[in-house]
């Protein structure tokens, strides 16, 4: 086990396998090199996942499952180049993160958060009331990366009748929203937009000063994806300088530490990382990790393979 999971799921892996806490290791590389000879499989979080360094380190590596949906933290071809098998945990964290994009949203535009903040500050019986909010409902949202989170995340968004749009790497014909090829084109045409889509190579940076300016002076971001997803810099440039209005972050470049800059900012709302964390979704998600690893090593199909 590469990082700390659900304790029911690691008492579940203890009382089956023999078990080895990576991170709990004063010298990895010393303490990867004792346990390499029996070690057969690895289960990782997906921000943490597994390089081929480590794939390297374990020559009797047969399979990798992946807490949570992401698969950018592990080496698929590395992975494929010596037949070890990937899982991960789709489908049982949608809802809850869907929930959790929209949630957001409304707190962002409501002003949910900086409301709490202004009666605690004192600020209510000083200033009186505050500035008013933005209207969410029948508004114009897109979406970036139209998966199973963000087709989700749409279905919740059109009980507020706003009109979506979506961005990605192809259209869903099938799906009644407007498509555009061009995610800085969407960002012009919408007045928030939530990130759904996953990270790696193809998206790093995809929100970036062009994608901020179109998004305009009255937009909001979401971001319930991968910080990568976002160049920092510019969000932060383009909060401070009224580029766009604000935005709600569940994810960050250096997780747990959040740049100053972007704390020191009115304008922002900033969350731990727990769009999926729900006691029944966390549960779910470990009871396939462990399903996946039981049947690896009783030779029975994976349920949720990606390589």
């Amino acid at each position: 086990m590469t990082a700390p999971l659900e304790p029911v799921l690691m008492d579940e892996l203890d009382r089956d396998f023999t078990t080895h806490r990576l991170w709990q290791a004063k010298d990895r590389d010393a303490f990867l090199a004792e346990v390499a000879p029996r070690i057969r499989g690895v289960v990782s979080r997906s921000a943490v996942g597994a390089d081929a360094a480590l794939m390297q380190a374990l020559p009797k590596l047969e399979i990798i499952s992946i807490f949570g949906v992401g698969t950018d933290k592990v080496d698929l071809a590395a992975a494929r180049q010596r037949g070890i098998r990937v899982t991960n945990t789709p489908d049982v964290l949608t809802e809850d993160t869907a929930d959790y994009a929209i949630g957001l949203l409304l707190a962002l535009a409501r002003k949910i958060v900086a409301g709490d903040r202004y009666i605690r500050d004192g600020h209510w019986k000083t200033k009186g009331i505050m500035p008013n909010s933005t209207r969410v409902f029948g508004k114009k949202l897109g979406i970036v990366g139209l998966g199973r989170i963000g087709q989700v995340a749409a279905q919740r968004a059109t009980a507020f009748n706003m009109e979506i749009s979506y961005s990605g790497p192809r259209e869903k014909p099938n799906l009644p929203y407007r498509y555009f090829a061009d995610p800085v084109a969407m960002a012009s045409h919408v007045d928030f937009v939530i990130l759904t889509c996953p990270g790696g190579p193809e998206t790093a940076g995809l929100v970036n000063a062009a994608f901020l300016k179109a998004l305009g002076p009255g937009g909001m971001l979401v971001n319930i994806a991968r910080a990568s997803v976002v160049d920092e810099d510019a969000l932060v440039a383009a909060l401070t300088g009224g580029t766009i209005k604000a935005a709600a972050l569940d994810v960050f470049p250096n997780e747990p530490n959040v740049s100053d800059a972007l704390l020191a900012l009115p304008n922002v709302v900033v969350e731990p990382h727990i769009a999926s964390t729900t006691e029944e979704t966390r549960r779910a998600i470990g009871a396939l990790v462990f399903a996946n690893v039981k049947a690896h090593f009783s030779g029975a199909p994976l349920p949720s393979p990606v390589t």
